[in-house]
């Protein structure tokens, strides 16, 4: 897959970052596979996913368990960041500093203390788990696995008590998937607004299959349920599933719950665009372009990490 931009021999050491109001995009390879926990709880047992000859493998590290959704929203940022830099010419690398405030913005979080220290509690959860994979080793290598940790490094600086920096350093497995061409796909932003995990990951799955697609997207109940990765036993993923079919507040997707011939529940992704205008469900498209005439850039703080 060609990359967007061909990777530079010199990385910068740090890459400043600060846009806001600017479209959200997620990786794609993070967006069906069962990469997090989808519980608020700890989870201290191993993800072990192999489908289709894909395998994804996530280990924890007992104190803090495997990295949520919600913490994969740190990573989220840091991709729309990079893309948004590489769209106006300019060359990130795999470290980025910002300013907290910046990021809890950015991810519709508040910004008082209690998210800072939620937001570093995130960074150790990203930095402890660890993940193995053979999505995107290329053909003909003799690899047929990678191990990588969310994040490589973070760090913090405070004064009188305060935050006044941040920085994190991704993994080059995920820094690729960003900067290859098609390596992101713009999100809705009030996907941050979704509460539960399993939603917020039907969500993702919806917009990396469904796409914009006019006949949309179906997967069965048990497809669905081995593909999350959800410790949950069956029967209670699928009472979840079909509590937010019902509810029917996904942004951008609507979700139809059926059953075909041999009686198997498939639950249909539609984008909402996509349907019949006089269908009460319709929305028109969203335009994801720049807002605030092509989006804006905070100043940028120094801190010394």
């Amino acid at each position: 897959m060609q990359r967007r931009k061909p990777p530079a021999a010199f990385q910068p050491d740090f890459f400043t970052a600060s846009y806001v109001d600017i479209p959200t995009r997620d990786q794609r390879d993070m967006m069906e596979r069962p990469f997090f926990s989808l519980a608020k709880s700890p989870r201290r047992t191993p993800i072990d996913y192999e489908v289709g000859g894909v395998i994804v493998k996530v280990y924890p590290v007992q104190e803090f368990g495997i990295a949520t959704i919600w913490d994969a929203d740190i990573l989220i940022w840091a991709a729309t960041q990079i893309t948004e830099a590489l769209d106006r010419g300019g060359e990130p690398g795999l470290k980025l500093q910002f300013h907290p405030y910046t990021l809890l913005k950015g991810i519709r979080r508040n910004t008082g203390g209690d998210q800072y220290r939620k937001l570093q509690a995130a960074c150790r959860r990203l930095k402890s788990t660890y993940v193995e994979t053979n999505i995107r080793m290329p053909k003909g290598s003799r690899k047929n696995t990678h191990g990588f940790s969310w994040l490589n490094d973070w760090d913090s600086v405070e004064e009188d008590g305060k935050p006044i920096g941040m920085s994190i350093t991704l993994p080059p497995w995920l820094y690729d998937g960003i900067v290859q061409g098609g390596g992101v796909l713009s999100i809705h932003e009030d996907y941050f607004l979704l509460t539960g995990g399993i939603e917020r990951w039907l969500y993702r799955v919806a917009r990396k299959h469904a796409g914009r697609q006019e006949a949309g997207w179906s997967f069965t109940m048990r497809q669905l349920y081995e593909k999350s990765g959800s410790a949950a036993r069956f029967s209670d993923f699928a009472l979840d599933v079909r509590k937010i079919v019902e509810a029917d507040k996904l942004p951008e997707y609507t979700l139809t719950l059926s059953r075909n011939g041999e009686g198997t529940e498939v639950i249909h992704m539609a984008c909402k665009s996509m349907l019949s205008m006089d269908d009460p469900r319709f929305e028109l498209p969203r335009t994801p372009h720049r807002r605030q005439n092509g989006g804006i850039q905070q100043k940028a703080l120094r801190f010394t990490p």
